[in-house]
């Protein structure tokens, strides 16, 4: 990557600025209503299209109910064969089911993959009952955690994604808590990928996964999809390729073979127009900044970490940087002190912000030093002074 440094300003509290240019990227049209798309690698968002409006989330917001659970069982409240009841609401649910009756006393595992896989109606709410006593109680829990989570567009009625009006999710939030399961809970995400459960032979009809990306071969693994009337056709999907993880969510489309295509397109444009690229070594040198009153006269600005970012496919070797930082800065410093940020620039992708760090200490000087900063400081200013007149 490389910098031509162009100095605006010398004074203290001023910015030095270097820059380089990229080609523009052609945007992504989605028929979603409502889409958001990060690689989750990088942590760069793709796309985002009324993400962050809440919308009914159908099906979809059982990934919270799993959430819950995911967390009961990390903090050992339950285990994988922890035996839940089944209420008369349980059994009395309609939609998709794993019909499961009064008599039964399902595991945790039996539950997350009659969920997952079956998208059991029943399910969520032995696991609300279960957990909360009452599924109202859960619910509550649900928007209380979601919203600790960063989830401030959703809250919720039920546990299953039943039609209600207070059951709301933004596609961010959605994308928030996808990415959440598959970080935080790896020991689980394995059962997303499952495209088959028989739960005792009884829904033979409904023991598919409708997660139209599992069987395509493209890296896909996870997560849920949902449907009502009022919501559409919506899917919070994910895929791996070569290490790298794009994980999205889309809402609002018109029949399962549209969810289908729109899920399968956007894995396929987000894996072919963008690239990793390693761009930074830790402790790559960038720029460096005038100290006051210190032993040395300048220090060094470091990348603090590796860096890799994802661009898109037409960038090569070249992007947009900007490094801003203070000139001069005040001694002392400390080795690993920031003291500035590259910001790189992606066409139609939000700015990234990267810290900068000095490079080493810089002890506060003696009488010499505190000399030379003085006739610095009057000199900058007789210069701006004449500059002025």
């Amino acid at each position: 990557m490389t910098m031509r440094p162009t100095f605006l300003s010398a004074l203290a509290g001023a910015l030095a600025l270097m820059a380089l240019s990229i080609p523009a990227e052609a945007s992504f049209e989605t028929r979603a209503g409502a889409a958001y798309v990060v690689d989750q690698t990088t942590g760069t968002v793709l796309l985002s299209k009324n993400a962050d409006q809440p919308v009914p989330p159908a099906s979809m917001s059982k990934l919270m109910t799993l959430n819950m659970l995911f967390e009961a069982l990390r903090d050992g409240r339950v285990t994988l064969e922890t035996q839940f009841s089944v209420s008369a609401k349980a059994m009395s649910m309609g939609g998709s089911t794993m019909f499961l009756n009064e008599r039964d006393r399902p595991t945790v595992e039996d539950l997350i993959q009659g969920i997952i896989v079956q998208s059991g109606n029943d399910a969520c709410v032995v696991v609300a009952e279960g957990l909360a006593g009452t599924e109202e109680a859960f619910a509550r829990l649900m928007t209380e955690r979601a919203h600790a989570l960063g989830m401030t567009n959703s809250t919720f009625a039920n546990a299953s994604g039943w039609p209600h009006p207070n059951q709301r999710m933004s596609m961010h939030d959605l994308g928030i808590l996808a990415m959440r399961l598959i970080d935080e809970f790896p020991e689980y995400y394995g059962f997303f990928g499952e495209r088959e459960y028989d739960f005792d032979g009884r829904a033979p009809q409904n023991r598919f996964n409708r997660n139209p990306l599992l069987k395509l071969g493209i890296g896909a693994d996870g997560l849920k999809t949902g449907h009502t009337q009022e919501a559409g056709y919506g899917l919070v999907g994910s895929a791996l390729q070569n290490g790298r993880r794009v994980t999205f969510v889309i809402s609002g489309l018109e029949s399962t073979e549209q969810r289908a295509e729109e899920g399968e397109r956007i894995i396929n444009w987000a894996f072919r127009q963008f690239v990793q690229r390693g761009v930074l070594r830790r402790g790559e040198r960038l720029a460096e900044t005038d100290v006051w009153m210190g032993e040395i006269e300048k220090v060094g600005l470091v990348a603090k970490d590796d860096l890799e970012v994802l661009l898109p496919a037409v960038v090569r070797d070249t992007v947009d940087a900007e490094v801003h930082f203070h000139d001069p800065v005040l001694a002392p410093i400390e080795a690993g002190q920031e003291l500035g940020e590259l910001v790189i620039q992606r066409p139609d992708m939000e700015p990234l912000r990267v810290p900068l760090v000095a490079e080493r200490e810089v002890a506060r000087g003696g009488f010499v030093p505190r000399l030379r900063t003085a006739t610095e400081v009057f000199l900058r200013w007789a210069e701006k002074k004449a500059a002025d007149l």
